[in-house]
This record gives structure tokens, C-alpha cells and sequence, in this order.
């Protein structure tokens, strides 16, 4: 799949914030209350950020991103119910983000969780197991360890989206709207980008 120009524009930016960030070399911008006070009567976000709530993934700082560059939405594990839903379709329809990128990262709480459950659904987290499962079935090898667990679920959240939204899945029809499945490693604050469908980004472009 190639990746309309915006998108592709939006992630290089970011991706060069990351490298920003990974390299102690951190110069965010519009992180003022004078940038705050410019938005505050509107929003234009360049990308739309599904993370997990783990206290250690925070996607303004790792893409180094300022006030209003992002609209994250934040939930353990990027397991995807009808308000995570919607919220996405939200950032894709009323404020036209060209790119949404799914954010998994290393020791994932959530993904131990399921590891230790599986298959049984627990007293407590049902969604959350409900929604980690499907990516086991589809691949049991994930269980060998959590971070592969977590990127496989976020390839599955991905086709997810593409299933459940029809404002999602026409938007990147028309290439209006690139998803990039992403994955950061706490060791290094490096995010990688997984699967080859992102169409080569040349490691100059960044």
C-alpha cells in the first residue's frame, strides 16, 4: 500500500522526533500556555495517536509533539471498545487526520495479563482479555513472550478498525487516512514500525 503524501509527511516529522527524543536532543515546541491560548477555539492535529495507559508511553513526548499536534487516545493495552472506537472516528471524520498510528510497546501489563489467563476469561479485565484473544487465536506463537503478544495485537487492532468502522475503512479507501502499527522498546525509547505494507520509508527521509 502506498501511503498518501500527508500521512507519509506527518510520520516522517514524527519519527524525526522520536530520534529527537531517543538521542537526548529533545526541542519540542508549542508547549507554552501562549500556544495553548491559540487553540483555544479550535483543534488541527496531525496525527491521531491509539496508546496504551502504561505511565511510561506518552506520545507527545516520545514523537516529540506539542499542544495541539496530536489527538491521543489513551486505554490499556489499545484494547478498542465503542468509546475508544468512536473517539478514533472522531479524530478520522470531524478533524480529518491523515495518519493513525497504533502504539503497542514492550512489557505490557495488559499482555502479561492475557499470557497467564489465557484461554480462560477472568472475574476481572473481561474486555481487556476479550480483546488481546482474538490476536492469540490468530497467531499462538504470540504467546512465547509479550512483546511479540503486544505486536501482534496491534496488527489485529488494526484490522479491527477496518471491520468495525465504516468511517475508518472508507477513509483509507480513499486514502484519506494511513494507519501505521508501531511499537516502542523502553530499553532503547525507539519506536519501530511493523509490517512491510508501510512501503519503505527510506531511513534518509527521516
Amino acid at each position: 500500500m502506498n501511503i498518501p503524501l500527508d500521512a507519509k509527511q506527518v510520520l516522517i516529522k514524527l519519527l524525526k522526533g522520536n530520534e529527537q527524543f531517543v538521542n537526548g536532543k529533545y526541542e519540542a515546541k508549542n508547549i507554552t500556555i501562549e500556544t495553548l491560548k491559540q487553540l483555544a477555539n479550535h483543534q488541527n492535529p496531525h496525527a491521531c495517536v491509539l496508546s496504551c495507559s502504561d505511565s511510561r508511553v506518552v506520545p507527545e513526548l516520545i514523537f516529540e509533539a506539542g499542544i495541539g499536534e496530536l489527538f491521543v487516545v489513551r486505554v490499556a493495552g489499545i484494547t478498542v471498545g465503542p468509546n475508544v472506537l468512536e473517539s478514533i472516528e472522531y479524530a478520522v471524520k470531524k478533524l480529518h487526520v491523515p495518519l493513525l498510528i497504533l502504539l503497542g510497546h514492550d512489557n505490557c501489563g495488559v499482555m502479561e495479563y492475557a499470557q497467564d489467563c489465557y484461554p480462560e476469561i477472568s472475574e476481572n479485565f473481561q474486555s481487556i482479555l476479550k480483546c488481546v484473544y482474538p490476536a492469540v487465536e490468530k497467531d499462538k506463537t504470540a504467546l512465547d513472550s509479550e512483546d511479540k503478544l503486544a505486536k501482534q495485537h496491534t496488527l489485529w487492532v488494526e484490522e479491527f478498525l477496518l471491520n468495525h468502522s465504516k468511517i475508518i475503512k472508507n477513509a483509507v479507501d480513499d486514502k484519506k487516512l494511513y494507519i501505521a502499527k508501531c511499537h516502542l522498546s523502553h530499553l532503547t525509547g525507539r519506536i519501530s514500525l511493523l509490517n512491510s505494507d508501510f512501503d519503505r520509508i527510506e531511513i534518509n527521509d527521516i
